[in-house]
């Protein structure tokens, strides 16, 4: 009797692996009934006329056995037959030769071997359900924050602790240049990949990748996390600077205001967790060589050039720029060509050219309406001979001005260089 005392509330027993591997009821009675039956099998040389009940409710299992009755005497296999008076004695007294009788086993009768062999079999089953659970859930985790602890360093990569206690790689080439955690550190990284090699998850995290970029602005602007801002490029020099471009469709919200912050409250948080990293917001246009331009700031730009099949564009700039959209270690304009999907090269402007003598809108604003300016800046044209030499018709179009308005500001132009080109006097 003390041995069938050990089968009732198996399932209890084993509730363990259900509170620590956070498994659902349903999954862990499937579970429980596959290692039964994998274990039964190894006894019986086959489970298909057992039957396996599992009582979660009652946290008991019920096993029945079905054998063919057979004569007596001509009983093969004791596993897949019984024999006529065997079955009539074991509650089945009206029992017929060819008939099948149901038994119920008990599994405790088997003893402590059979007990152990079942709780590892039970065990293996669980390590390879949990492994998957893991794997399922990072992957569609891939690309998104997560926080981990520091648990131990090692020359190549950290690794990190998340609270249910799953184990995080950071490689050291996803750290940013300069960073060192201990052990104990708090660090916030995105899931920059999910592999499941040899039933072994591993989930690797960066802190150097352009997704954990934009996840910080997701996370710090309220705005992009509710879809009225959105991130249209990022590219990044981990550590030293990055560029980011953002747009709305509505016209109330300045993306770049919002971005930014009140006194650069939200990027000073993001400048911070990326340990000062420059950060440049920049307004997104579908113009490409307004958004070159914007992407090469702090640089002004004479003209653009651009190869729209092959993704290039050649800028012109005034010889006191160009160091300035170049950058320190060419820094501007590697962001700018990632940012913008162009490669972009730099020129300065011939000396004798007529560019030279060209003047930017913005000099203009004692005798043009700023909004005027910025419209046309949004199409394009940034200095007075861009504007000049671009069809009135599509300056009307495109820049949504009225015909007086481009009228007025095409004779302003005009006026200038009129001024500037007009012969001295006496000369013919």
């Amino acid at each position: 009797m003390a041995k069938k005392e050990e089968a009732p509330n198996m399932v209890e027993r084993f509730a363990e692996f259900k509170d620590l591997k956070n498994i659902d009821k349903s999954t862990m009675v499937s579970v429980l009934e596959e290692s039964f039956r994998k274990v039964l099998a190894g006894m019986f040389g086959t489970d298909e006329n057992l039957d396996v009940i599992m009582n979660p409710d009652k946290g008991d299992v019920q096993i029945f056995q079905k054998l063919e009755v057979v004569a007596d005497g001509n009983v093969a296999n004791p596993n897949l037959e019984i024999s006529l008076s065997d079955a009539r004695a074991d509650q089945d007294p009206d029992a017929e030769i060819g008939e099948e009788h149901t038994r119920e086993i008990f599994f405790a009768d088997f003893g402590r071997r059979a007990i152990l062999t079942l709780r590892q079999t039970l065990q293996s089953k669980i390590l390879d359900l949990q492994k998957n659970a893991v794997y399922a859930k990072f992957k569609e985790l891939e690309g998104q924050l997560v926080n981990g602890e520091v648990y131990q360093t090692w020359s190549r990569e950290t690794l990190l602790m998340d609270v249910d206690k799953n184990e995080l790689y950071l490689p050291k080439s996803d750290l940013i240049p300069g960073e060192f955690f201990r052990k104990g550190d708090n660090v916030l990284a995105v899931i920059a990949n999910v592999d499941n090699k040899n039933n072994n998850p591993k989930i690797t995290v960066s802190r150097t990748s352009e997704t954990f970029l934009r996840r910080l602005f997701e996370r710090e602007v309220p705005e992009i996390a509710d879809g009225l801002i959105s991130i249209h490029s990022v590219a990044r020099i981990p550590g030293e600077r990055a560029k980011i471009a953002v747009e709305t469709y509505d016209d109330r919200i300045d993306p770049v205001g919002a971005c930014v912050g009140p006194k650069g409250s939200r990027i000073h948080g993001i400048v911070r967790e990326l340990r000062n990293e420059n950060i440049d917001v920049i307004h997104y246009t579908p113009n490409p060589s307004l958004f070159i331009q914007r992407a090469l700031s702090p640089a002004m730009i004479s003209r653009i050039t651009l190869d729209e099949e092959n993704k290039k564009a050649e800028v012109f700039l005034r010889p006191d720029q160009v160091a300035l959209a170049i950058g320190k270690g060419g820094m501007n304009i590697k962001l700018a060509d990632k940012l913008t999907g162009y490669s972009i090269d730099v020129f300065r402007d011939d000396p004798t050219s007529q560019t030279l003598d060209d003047i930017y809108l913005d000099e203009f604003k004692d005798e043009i309406d700023e909004w005027v300016i910025d419209a046309l800046k949004e199409m394009g044209c940034v200095t007075a001979r861009e504007v000049l030499n671009t069809p009135r018709q599509r300056l009307i179009d495109e820049a949504d001005l009225e015909e007086d308005t481009v009228d007025n500001v095409i004779e302003i132009l005009k006026a200038e260089f009129e001024d500037d080109e007009a012969p001295a006097e006496g000369e013919e």
